[in-house]
C-alpha cells in the first residue's frame, strides 16, 4: 500500500511555494564586460512540494524556509555563466538536490540590462525541472557478478542527480533465449533522478562500459546489464529508447527483483501492475 499511495502522490497536484522577483548582483554573460562588471537579476521561483503536514502542525521542519531558499539562490548566482540557460539549469538542480521536500521547480531567471541594444524591459529565461522515478533492471552472469551489480549500486547512491536508490535483494535465473550460457545474477533498483530517460540511458551504458561490458551476442553473456523498465508513467519509442522496455512485461527475472520494491507500479501501457504481471509469468521451470 505504502508503493501505491507514493505513486499516486508523486502523479497528483503539489502545493507550491512561490519567490518573486528575488533580485541578485551577479556576473553572467557572454560579453566581458558583463562577466567582469556584472549586473542585476531577478528570480521567480516556485517550488512544488507537500505542505499539508506543516500547515496542520504548524511545524516549519515539515516544509522548506524560503528564507533559506533566498539565500540559497543569491550563493548559487555568485557563480559565473555566460548563458542565463546555463545559470538557471545549475540553480534549478542545485534547489532540487538541497531541498529533498521539494519535487519540482519552475524557474525564471530574467536580465534586465540585457545588451540588445534596443529599448526591453528585460530578457529571460524559464525552466521547469523535477525528480523522475526510474526503475531499473539489472544483470550480471560473466566474472564476478556480484561485484558488477554491487558497483553498479555504488555509481548510481554516489551520483548527484540520483536519490532514494532503492535495490532489492539478488536473484539467480537461467538464461533466456540463448542458453549456452551461465546462470545470471539479477537484481532491480528504484530511483529518483534529474536525468531526462536519455541522459540517464547515456549514464547506464557508461557505468556498463566501466564493468567492460561487451555486445557480441544478442541475449548473450554479459559482464553487467542495466537496463530501464520505467521512467514516471511515460511510454517512449526511438531510435535509441524504448520505455516501458518492450520484453519487461514477460520477463521473470525483471519482474521478480521489481515486485520487492514496487508491485503496484503500472505498466503505462498494458494497465496491470508489476504484481499482476509477475503473476502472468512464474519462475520458469
Amino acid at each position: 500500500r505504502r508503493q501505491r499511495q507514493m505513486c499516486i502522490r508523486d502523479s497528483g497536484r503539489m502545493d507550491k511555494i512561490r519567490i518573486q522577483n528575488l533580485t541578485v548582483f551577479a556576473n553572467h554573460g557572454v560579453l566581458p564586460e558583463e562577466r567582469v562588471l556584472g549586473q542585476k537579476f531577478l528570480i521567480s521561483a516556485e517550488l512544488y512540494l507537500d505542505t499539508r503536514a506543516a500547515g496542520m502542525q504548524d511545524d516549519l521542519t515539515r516544509t522548506v524556509n524560503y528564507a533559506q531558499v533566498c539565500s540559497f539562490i543569491c550563493q548559487q548566482m555568485q557563480q559565473t555563466f555566460q548563458l542565463i540557460e546555463a545559470a538557471a539549469e545549475h540553480l534549478a538542480q542545485g534547489i532540487l538536490r538541497e531541498y529533498p521536500l521539494v519535487r519540482r521547480v519552475d524557474l525564471e531567471l530574467a536580465k534586465p540590462w540585457a545588451p540588445v541594444h534596443l529599448p526591453v524591459e528585460s530578457v529571460s529565461v524559464q525552466i521547469s525541472r523535477s525528480w523522475h522515478r526510474a526503475a531499473l533492471s539489472m544483470g550480471s552472469n560473466l566474472g564476478d557478478s556480484r561485484a558488477h551489480l554491487d558497483a553498479a549500486v555504488r555509481a548510481l547512491q554516489s551520483d548527484p542527480m540520483c536519490r532514494s536508490c532503492r535495490m532489492s535483494d539478488y536473484l539467480v535465473t537461467r538464461p533466456v533465449g540463448y542458453t549456452e550460457q551461465p546462470d545470471f545474477l539479477n537484481g532491480a533498483m528504484v530511483l529518483d533522478t534529474l536525468y531526462t530517460p536519455h541522459e540517464l540511458l547515456d549514464n547506464l551504458q557508461r557505468i556498463e562500459q566501466s564493468r567492460h561490458r561487451e555486445r557480441v551476442i544478442h541475449w548473450g553473456p554479459r559482464t553487467l546489464d542495466l537496463d530501464l523498465i520505467f521512467y514516471d508513467d511515460r511510454i517512449i519509442s526511438d531510435a535509441r529508447l524504448q520505455v516501458p522496455h518492450p520484453e519487461a512485461a514477460n520477463r521473470f527475472f525483471v519482474l521478480k527483483p521489481l515486485s520487492e520494491l514496487a508491485p503496484y507500479w503500472m505498466h503505462p501501457v498494458l494497465h496491470r501492475t508489476v504484481a499482476q504481471l509477475l503473476a502472468d509469468n512464474p519462475e520458469p521451470v
